[in-house]
């Protein structure tokens, strides 16, 4: 597997929520294969925040503005004339969204139906990927992977929301772009992401490495539960694979496409918080599990075969090895790292040394 940077050199990319934490890693990524990149998005929510660390607002042509805001967002759109568009400006959490409901919607969907409408209207992008979740499908706790195939659904207003933008982007290609149309659209679907510069609110990398930092227990929810854990660079480079194939103009690539992790490394809440414990070099935690009406899954796994058989994507870190990453990231910064995004950087190299290894490996 190899980003290839000809897709995205001295292109103009927009990246809407280029303030959160993918956008974060994303934007650093695409710089690097020397796209000019803009994002649009609201200021950050959390102190600290990836956007601050990597200092994005030097590197970045932005727009701080709420993807609510139709009118705002065609304006950039007609200024910027984007070329490649990736979609990740959401409420992300589900816990949230069971306390505002409306907001959740109102972002996820109608965000989303305002920025194809501003394409639309446009007629300026070649490619877009819009990014929803693997909480998309109707769970029913199968202990085998979902299909892009298989239906969508969502019990929760944050899964029920992505599984609605699912349909309004594939509504909007259907009825305005597709036979003819040079704008090519398709979905992302990813699993849970960790990595280094992520500081959400009721996710279990960021409440552990809190917790660490400051010598107290790591709150544990449902340790049972299993999770399709990656390293946020995994289902990046699927984004940007599936990007240049649409930029190349495969119309058969516009489509929904699952980026989840090797099947073989799950790994449960409680492994995942002793791997984190491990790398960090010591720690206890406790479980503060409590009934709650909230519904949240308990196994989902994400299957992968299409993007690994016609994009040439496949996972490259196992669980203990994204964490390692993950952890490395947080001590640097902890510690006083002056310069986090030379580090970052590092490590999308070593990603990109070890997906191809990784790719060798495979062939023999």
């Amino acid at each position: 597997m190899r980003i290839e940077g000809a897709a995205f050199c001295g292109r103009r990319v927009l990246v809407t929520g280029h303030s959160g934490f993918k956008g974060g890693w994303l934007c650093t990524w695409l710089e690097r294969l020397g796209a000019r990149v803009f994002g649009y998005a609201l200021a950050p929510d959390t102190d600290p925040a990836l956007y601050h660390v990597l200092r994005l607002r030097e590197r970045v042509d932005e727009t701080i503005e709420d993807i609510r805001n139709y009118d705002a967002l065609l304006r950039l759109v007609r200024r910027l004339q984007p070329e490649i568009v990736f979609h990740l400006a959401a409420q992300p959490l589900v816990r949230r969204s069971y306390d505002q409901p409306k907001l959740t919607y109102d972002t996820n969907v109608g965000g989303t139906v305002n920025l194809l409408e501003a394409l639309r209207t446009v007629g300026c992008a070649r490619a877009v990927v819009v990014v929803t979740t693997d909480k998309v499908y109707e769970n029913h706790e199968w202990v085998w992977g979902y299909r892009e195939s298989d239906r969508l659904g969502g019990h929760d207003p944050y899964s029920s929301s992505k599984a609605c933008a699912e349909l309004a982007a594939a509504s909007y290609y259907d009825a305005f772009f597709k036979g003819g149309g040079r704008t090519l659209i398709a979905t992302a679907r990813s699993g849970n992401v960790i990595g280094g510069g992520d500081w959400a609110q009721d996710r279990i990398v960021p409440d552990a490495v809190r917790a660490l930092s400051s010598g107290r227990a790591v709150p544990v929810r449902n340790p049972g539960s299993v999770r399709p854990w990656q390293h946020v660079l995994e289902p990046l480079a699927g984004y940007l694979l599936l990007a240049g194939r649409l930029w190349s103009g495969d119309a058969g690539c516009a489509c929904a496409w699952n980026f989840g992790p090797d099947p073989r490394s799950g790994c449960s809440v409680r492994g995942l918080v002793e791997l984190v414990l491990g790398a960090w070099g010591g720690g206890e935690w406790k479980d503060v599990s409590t009934p709650d009406a909230r519904r949240e899954t308990t196994l989902l796994r994400l299957n992968s075969e299409k993007a690994e058989h016609e994009l040439g994507w496949h996972p490259v870190y196992d669980c203990a090895q994204a964490i390692r990453a993950t952890v490395e990231w947080y001590r640097e910064y902890y510690a006083g790292c002056d310069d986090m995004r030379a580090l970052t950087v590092r490590q999308i190299e070593a990603f990109e040394g070890a997906s191809v290894g990784r790719a060798l490996e495979t062939r023999r």
